[in-house]
């Protein structure tokens, strides 16, 4: 479990789970404040939770070059 929300958690691997351009796509829909439909079904505070996420485990991809970004 990476948050205490189990929602966030489920969408956090569910996008994970498509690769990485999906989820830099994720990343940037939510930066512009767009709705995606892996996160329509949360809240404003839960969708920039999910994107402080998301940054966070692109960044270790970042580190390690092991994913194209």
């Amino acid at each position: 479990m990476i948050t205490n929300d189990k929602l966030i958690d489920l969408c956090l691997e569910e996008i994970c789970q498509q690769g990485c351009r999906s989820v830099n796509q994720v990343i940037e829909q939510l930066e512009q404040q767009q709705m995606t439909e892996a996160t329509q079904h949360l809240n404003r505070t839960q969708q920039n939770q999910v994107l402080h996420e998301l940054k966070k485990i692109m960044a270790v991809y970042a580190e390690t070059q092991s994913c194209e970004v």
